[in-house]
């Protein structure tokens, strides 16, 4: 059975250096972006049930609380896409004992680090609200949400996580399913918490922490089981220096990325509460919600592209890495112009959505949507294109361009513009980030193509 297993994962991993680019990327990206698109449309429907729900203050308790779940989320990445980037370019070297240690070794990375959150979180849980921008009135809010939401760490790491393995050996259906039953059941689970139990924003956070702990199962009965090409085996799970260091090199960009995500929503959160109020930080909380709804397809895309893009360029295919990578820019251009439009022309309608009757809220949050958004087109651009150094393995150049538009561009201006502007200042330095950032990008990533073309 051992070795049936080994032909059909080498079928499936083999297949990423000889399939069409186009096929395969389709084959890759759409069940990553229908998973990313469950998982972002349940953000979306989890914030409209806490908003009409719990109210303007519950909204706000789950905003502040986006910093410290950020934090999660960037180890998650860094061992999760750092490890699956490292497995298939082993893989496209044909060094399939290696490419399993790396996934034993990040899945005991990934238990370890979760643990360690966990407790840090729940010790020190009221001065971390306070400073991530928690009000005195939203404050129970978003402790209550927070605490239940701490216990869920190591189900998240290991569903978000090790997810991406599953991605990288060349399975991206079951990869799709672990993202859509995670997230259709917290849909599910939401109303019925929320309403039907009135147990308030604590029901949010408990419908998210069992879909948390059921998509983690999944993935772990994946790789214990028979459908894998590479498998957890506790012989493999011993600590590799060299490949955690390997690991947390390659996925340094994203964790990075996450991490500066989380100061620059601490900067965000008080920046909107100095200059708006706990209304204004609601007014983004909804529309951050709408940003994750529109980017989350272009992550899924990176997803998919990154396992073709990685073997290829192990295998030293380079003119298929740069077909890759034009192709998924493409799409995901094509994915922020769609968004982009929704926004400028549906901003009332979605913003009254979660507002739950409240006017103010739909006033403000309209206006600070048509501006947060209007240079959104450059977004996709950006994003691919900075992720095309990680899945290649360099992760400098990935670190440089994934925080050059929030840490070099985005943190300085919300310090600037809103002493000039106000409130519009603090919505404004996004789309001014944006025109920044995609400019530093597209000069590397031009430069790195001309490169490959030249090696090709």
């Amino acid at each position: 059975m051992s070795d049936e297993r080994t032909i059909r994962g080498n079928d499936r991993t083999e297949q990423l250096g000889k399939a069409g680019i186009g096929r395969l990327l389709l084959k890759f990206s759409v069940p990553a972006i229908v998973g990313m698109l469950v998982q972002s449309l349940y953000n979306v429907v989890d914030r409209i049930f806490i908003g009409n729900g719990v109210g303007a203050l519950g909204l706000a308790g789950a905003t502040v609380s986006f910093p410290f779940m950020l934090v999660f989320m960037a180890f998650s990445m860094m061992i999760g896409i750092g490890g699956s980037a490292l497995l298939s370019i082993s893989l496209g070297e044909g060094k399939t004992d290696y490419a399993e240690r790396v996934l034993n070794n990040s899945f005991v990375l990934v238990i370890i680090v979760s643990v360690c959150l966990t407790a840090l979180g729940l010790a020190f849980l009221d001065p971390l609200l306070r400073f991530i921008g928690a009000s005195d009135a939203v404050l129970p809010y978003a402790r209550s949400y927070m605490r239940i939401i701490l216990f869920g760490a190591i189900l998240n790491g290991v569903g978000f996580g090790l997810n991406n393995f599953i991605r990288g050996e060349g399975n991206p259906r079951i990869a799709m399913m672990t993202m859509l039953i995670g997230a259709v059941l917290n849909t599910i689970l939401d109303p019925i918490f929320i309403f039907a139990l009135d147990m308030g924003i604590e029901g949010a956070a408990w419908a998210t922490i069992i879909s948390q702990g059921v998509s983690a199962i999944w993935v772990l009965a994946y790789f214990f089981g028979k459908k894998s090409h590479l498998s957890l085996k506790p012989s493999f799970m011993t600590p590799r220096k060299d490949i955690i260091l390997r690991i947390i090199a390659i996925g340094s960009a994203p964790f990075a990325m996450q991490l500066a995500s989380s100061v620059l929503n601490t900067i965000l959160n008080k920046q909107l509460y100095t200059f708006g109020g706990d209304t204004a930080i609601s007014a983004m909380g909804i529309i951050h919600s709408v940003t994750m709804l529109i980017l989350m397809p272009i992550f899924g895309l990176n997803q998919g592209s990154q396992p073709i893009i990685g073997y290829n360029f192990g295998a030293k295919n380079y003119k298929r890495v740069v077909r890759a990578a034009e192709l998924a820019i493409l799409a995901a251009t094509a994915i922020v112009v769609i968004g982009w439009l929704g926004t400028r022309f549906f901003s009332g309608a979605i913003i009254s959505a979660f507002a739950g009757g409240n006017e103010e809220l739909v006033r403000i949050g309209s206006y600070a949507m048509r501006i947060f958004f209007s240079m959104f087109p450059l977004v996709g651009f950006q994003i691919v294109a900075s992720s095309y150094f990680q899945a290649v393995g360099k992760p400098r150049h990935a670190l440089v361009l994934s925080l050059s538009r929030q840490v070099l561009f985005l943190i300085p201006l919300l310090f600037i513009l809103p002493r000039f502007f106000g409130l519009e200042g603090v919505y404004g330095a996004s789309p001014v980030a944006d025109v920044l950032s995609s400019l530093v990008t597209g000069a590397f990533f031009i430069a790195e193509l001309r490169t490959m073309r030249r090696t090709a």
